[in-house]
């Protein structure tokens, strides 16, 4: 198991979120492809997103339901900042993640997280645990205390 998968579940057992890492046998490198491996539909899968602050260039992830975008004015508004996409290289770097494995816990630095509230809907949702073919499912608030998410309106 890789060290960012590992990351993944030592900071779940910080946070007292009981999970389980599954490696699936494809990539769940898109929120579709997640869908698929798990048997669930696309709305259940957490898009971990992060977008940098244009004045602080300060990292923001923004856990977001499958079909669903997020919305950069919303998300501006609570960050105090307009929002750009953060540069993959800079990201791995800062987070520990590579795009396609960004999982909502375990990052390298701290990093301010908010949570779609479309996804609260769910008895259970899936996310990425550190790799782009690893994944686990939680109930979707316990998972939002976990990763210190606001929950908010964010997507679109």
């Amino acid at each position: 198991m890789s060290k960012s998968v590992e990351r993944v579940r030592q900071a779940a057992d910080a946070a007292g979120l009981d999970i389980e890492i599954r490696q699936m046998s494809d990539s769940t490198h898109t929120a579709e492809d997640a869908a698929i491996q798990c048997g669930v539909t696309v709305e259940q899968i957490v898009k971990s997103l992060i977008f940098q602050g244009t004045d602080t260039q300060n990292l923001y992830l923004f856990l977001v339901s499958g079909p669903r975008k997020l919305d950069l004015a919303k998300a501006a508004r609570l960050t105090g900042e307009t929002l750009h996409r953060a540069d993959p290289k800079y990201i791995r770097k800062e987070t520990g993640f590579a795009i396609g494995g960004v999982s909502p816990l375990g990052h390298l630095i701290d990093i301010k997280t908010y949570a779609d509230e479309t996804l609260m809907q769910f008895d259970v949702v899936w996310a990425a645990a550190g790799g782009t073919n690893f994944v686990f499912p939680s109930e979707p608030r316990a998972l939002a205390k976990a990763a210190k998410a606001q929950i908010a309106d964010i997507a679109g």
